[in-house]
């Protein structure tokens, strides 16, 4: 394959041009000088670096001055979280604390208060530079509506491309769970739901906008029956799975007192040991475990601001990468990570990956493949989303690398990008349309709704 490589001869739809580099974290790792990108119906049609002709193109989005990487790729989030941002309660109390202090507050959540921040959400990651998200809503109170619905709306209104999963929790405090009462549900109802939430919204064509996957929420607040049944009905509808895994010591005690057994081996006993499953946090696994999921082909959404703020640890991502796990990034929910920046998660995943494994470990190079081509992996989706190469969908970042935060950094743009933020996105493009212009949102309801959600933030919060 050429350095140009063009899918038609006919005029471009987008053309973004002038970078410093290219960084298209393809299959070779190519990095373009001068480079730009061709975008024709939401699909990249030619990409090139300054010494190859540049298409005929209907728009053109400015470079000069800018690294260029692919969207990046969020695959675990909790974005309802997002109205409950550092609560003073639960500051300073590790996970299993932390969630009993706020299920009181998130009982209150309904479809607006979803959809609300679903929005908020997904413009804060646009704005990071992020192209495609995931969200695991997993909390669904008795009455709250359609839930799903409502923050899927919320991404079509801004054009990004979303990965809902169908969350849930059946197994409440009189039970051994941690959940309250009122938030649970029966595990025959959440599997119907289930089914439901991908016969309406899933869509399977190359390039789609909307994916679901099915999600209990954690061996704390689910049965064993309903692990196995999902997993059942995952295979039946070829969907994802998606749960927490291993986060913390608590989680790891909670298996072995309730379960008999370690979160890995209770992974394994309930049938989600396969490459349709990606798991969050994977803080505590050992030596054997690691080397277990790399060969089962799981992927693992790693989440290093939210495991530092609850003192979880430092997931070995390194070697989950040497084992053949396909390592994507997680912002993690807005109470525990507090910010939804996937530049943030890339810069502190470099570090913790230094801080573990050495200085040579941890790379923005690394951290780069990480936030983009491994979430496509963790999503089941390489090849088309994570990587810019003629085929792949149309979702572009591009980093401006001026001002002073970047004087003298001009060996490498890369480690420029990641080392010497802060950084939010010049630029973000999904499927090929400007979500992010300039570093604004391009839609125009941010106002209205981040008024919309301080009133409702107010609510659950008891502040008004």
């Amino acid at each position: 394959m050429s350095a140009t490589d063009n899918m038609t001869d006919n005029t471009a739809d987008l053309l973004i041009e002038n970078a410093l580099v290219v960084a298209t974290v393809d299959d070779s790792r190519r990095e373009l000088k001068g480079g730009w990108v061709a975008i024709t119906n939401g699909l990249v049609s030619g990409v090139g670096s300054s010494l190859d002709p540049k298409p005929a193109t209907r728009e053109k989005l400015d470079a000069t001055d800018c690294l260029v990487t692919p969207g990046l790729v969020n695959t675990h989030h909790h974005m309802y979280q997002n109205l409950t941002r550092a609560y003073p309660p639960m500051t300073d109390k590790p996970l299993f604390g932390w969630l009993q202090s706020l299920y009181p507050l998130w009982r209150a959540i309904d479809e607006e208060a979803v959809y609300v921040s679903a929005y908020v959400g997904l413009a804060e990651l646009a704005l990071s530079g992020c192209t495609t998200s995931t969200d695991h809503l997993y909390l669904h109170p008795h009455g709250a509506g359609d839930l799903l619905t409502a923050e899927i709306r919320a991404a079509q209104e801004l054009g990004m491309r979303f990965h809902p999963t169908r969350g849930s929790m059946s197994l409440s405090q009189k039970d051994g769970g941690l959940p309250p009462d009122d938030v649970v549900s029966d595990d025959d109802e959440i599997l119907a739901a289930s089914q439901l939430a991908v016969e309406r919204h899933h869509d399977r064509s190359f390039g789609a906008m909307v994916r679901v996957a099915l999600a209990p929420c954690s061996p704390f607040s689910v049965t064993e029956e309903l692990m196995v049944r999902s997993a059942e009905l995952a295979e039946k509808l070829d969907v994802r799975l998606h749960t927490h895994f291993a986060e913390n010591a608590e989680d790891d005690d909670f298996s072995i007192a309730t379960f008999g057994c370690r979160p890995m081996e209770y992974l394994e006993r309930t049938g989600w040991c396969s490459d349709r499953t990606w798991v969050a946090h994977c803080v505590m696994p050992n030596h054997d475990e690691v080397h277990r999921l790399g060969a089962a082909g799981i992927g693992v959404a790693h989440c290093p601001s939210s495991n530092m703020i609850l003192a979880s640890g430092i997931s070995p991502v390194v070697d989950l990468r040497a084992a053949g796990v396909k390592v994507g990034l997680g912002v993690d929910g807005s109470s525990s990570a507090d910010s939804a920046s996937m530049w943030l998660e890339a810069r502190q995943a470099m570090l913790l990956a230094k801080l573990r494994n050495g200085a040579s470990a941890g790379t923005a190079r690394m951290s780069l493949e990480i936030a983009t081509r491994g979430g496509a992996g963790c999503l089941g989706r390489e090849g088309e989303i994570g990587e810019i190469s003629v085929g792949s969908v149309g979702d572009v970042a591009v980093w401006s690398l001026t001002g002073p935060s970047f004087a003298g950094a001009i060996a490498d743009p890369v480690e420029a990008w990641l080392r010497c933020g802060p950084a939010s996105a010049k630029h973000t493009v999904v499927h090929g349309r400007v979500v992010v212009r300039d570093g604004q949102l391009t839609h125009p309801a941010l106002d209205d709704m981040l008024k919309s959600h301080h009133s409702i933030s107010s609510r659950i919060q008891q502040l008004s």
